[in-house]
C-alpha cells in the first residue's frame, strides 16, 4: 500500500541532517525535475519581490525568501518531520513509534512543489513553493504533471490518494482499480453530508496515523474498508475512484 499525502505549506525550521543531496531521495528518476525547479527557485529569490510576488507572500512572510535562497545549504529533516500544520500536527510524526515509522518509510510518499514526491524519511531542507505558485517559464503543473504519474503508475498494489486537487493535478494518481482518491465529508446536527474544508485536514493525519500503527497494511481496496470499520473510521465507496470518509 502507498499512502499519498499532501505537503504543507508551513514547516518546521533548522534539522540536523546534512544539505540538499539529491542521491538520498526517493523516486530517483525525478532528479532532474527537481534541479530544474530548484534552480527555478533560487534564481527568483534574488528578487525578493518577484519571488513574494509568485508565492504569495505578505510583508511578514518575507523570511520564507531566504528559505529558499538557501535551499542547496540549509540543513534537513525527515519530510514527514518537516511538514507542520493541521494534517502533520493530527499526524504527529515525530511521536510515532519506530515501527510505524519504518512502515512509512516504504508506505508513504508526500507530493511536494518543490521535487515532485519525496518518501516519508527523505532529507529535505526548510523552503516555500506551493502548488499555485508561478515561477518564470516554468509552469509547475506542466513540469510535475507526467513525471510524477510515470512514478505513481509504477507503483503496484493500493494507493490512498490523500492529497487536495491541486496537489493532485501536479501527478495524477492511475486510473485503475486499487488507486482511490479521498474525500473527507462533515456530518450536521441536521444530519446533512457536505465535504469539508480546512477541517477535512485533521480527519485525513488521524487516519495516516492510524494507518501507520495498524497491524498490517490492507492491500486491497475491501481490506482498506474493512479495517477502517474495526478502527472507528466512517470510510464508504463514493463516486468512481473515490472513497468517502464522514467525521
Amino acid at each position: 500500500m502507498l499512502l499519498l499525502l499532501p505537503p504543507s505549506e508551513t514547516k518546521r525550521d533548522g534539522g540536523d541532517g546534512g544539505a540538499l543531496d539529491y542521491g538520498s531521495l526517493s523516486f530517483p528518476r525525478l532528479n532532474a525535475g527537481r534541479r530544474t525547479v530548484v534552480r527555478a527557485v533560487r534564481a527568483l529569490a534574488k528578487d525578493p519581490d518577484a519571488m513574494a510576488a509568485a508565492l504569495k507572500l505578505g510583508a511578514r512572510q518575507r523570511d520564507e525568501i531566504d528559505r529558499n535562497r538557501r535551499i542547496t545549504t540549509s540543513p534537513t529533516l525527515p519530510a514527514i518531520d518537516r511538514f507542520i500544520g493541521v494534517l502533520y500536527d493530527a499526524l504527529d510524526a515525530p511521536s510515532l513509534p519506530s515501527a510505524a515509522r519504518d512502515r512509512a518509510a516504504s508506505s508513504v510518499a508526500i507530493a511536494s512543489a518543490l521535487f515532485g514526491l519525496v518518501g516519508a524519511l527523505d532529507p529535505i531542507p526548510a523552503y516555500r513553493l506551493s502548488a499555485d505558485s508561478r515561477l518564470p517559464e516554468l509552469p509547475l503543473k506542466a513540469h510535475w504533471a507526467d513525471r510524477v504519474a510515470r512514478e505513481l503508475q509504477a507503483v503496484p498494489g493500493l494507493i490512498l490518494d490523500l492529497r487536495s486537487e491541486g496537489y493532485a493535478a501536479l501527478g495524477p494518481a492511475p486510473a485503475r482499480p486499487g488507486a482511490v482518491y479521498l474525500r473527507v465529508l462533515g456530518q450536521g446536527p441536521d444530519g446533512a453530508v457536505r465535504a469539508l474544508n480546512h477541517f477535512n485536514k485533521k480527519a485525513k493525519g488521524e487516519l495516516a496515523r492510524a494507518l501507520l500503527a495498524a497491524d498490517a497494511l490492507p492491500e486491497t481496496v475491501d481490506e482498506l474498508l474493512d479495517w477502517a470499520a474495526g478502527a472507528g473510521f466512517r470510510l464508504a465507496p463514493g463516486a468512481q475512484g473515490e472513497l468517502a470518509l464522514t467525521v
